[in-house]
């Protein structure tokens, strides 16, 4: 969907707000979860709210939900919150290798013309750079409702990484994204955990 011009969206804002708009190398360590394609954050938030000792890492490209991030994670003082507003593709100008304890990628765009398959954030290309982020036994959980979407993704994941767990109809989880409540009453979501990146596969 579409989201509505903010005008409050602007580079002075997110400037105030710490969001980081432009790669900029972080130094961390510890436990370290990623979310790609965060929306207005409500999955990240409530998380880094339950696990105060776990950095959070959001990632949104589009400035007009980003900016309800940056506002939860000023009202509820989510100083393990850090919000980065750019293309995921270059994420590892921001993270060092390795680093990742789980990647999420939550109700993605599905992209369903065959020529635009490559922007898929499950497409292969993007998936190594997930496992290039990810620590040896890092994991990636990707969720979505649109059933083409799941099929073909769960072939790229296949060709990518060992462990694999597949789920036709996931049971409702304590962290969910906004999306996900809405659709949950309406049909399935899908949901695969994939771990061990091979890059030989």
């Amino acid at each position: 969907m579409r989201q509505k011009f903010n005008k409050h969206a602007t580079d002075a804002f997110f400037e105030k707000h710490q969001v980081l708009m432009k790669p900029t190398p972080l130094e961390l360590s510890g436990d370290i979860i990623l979310e790609i394609g965060s929306g207005k954050g409500e999955f990240i938030t409530q998380y880094a709210l339950d696990h105060p000792h776990t950095t959070c890492i959001a990632v949104e490209m589009n400035r007009h939900v980003c900016y309800y991030i940056a506002l939860k994670k000023e009202t509820l003082h989510l100083n393990n919150l850090i919000i980065i507003m750019d293309d995921a593709a270059l994420l590892n100008q921001y993270l060092s290798k390795h680093t990742i304890n789980t990647i999420y990628l939550h109700f993605s765009d599905p992209w369903p013309k065959a020529k635009h398959h490559k922007r898929r954030l499950t497409y292969p290309s993007k998936l190594d750079l997930y496992g290039e982020l990810l620590k040896k036994e890092g994991q990636l959980i990707f969720k979505t409702d649109h059933q083409k979407l799941y099929i073909e993704s769960s072939f790229y994941i296949q060709s990518k990484f060992k462990d694999i767990v597949f789920d036709d109809d996931s049971e409702e989880e304590i962290y969910m994204t906004e999306y996900e409540r809405k659709k949950r009453p309406f049909g399935p979501i899908y949901k695969i955990q994939a771990g061990v990146y091979d890059d030989t596969l």
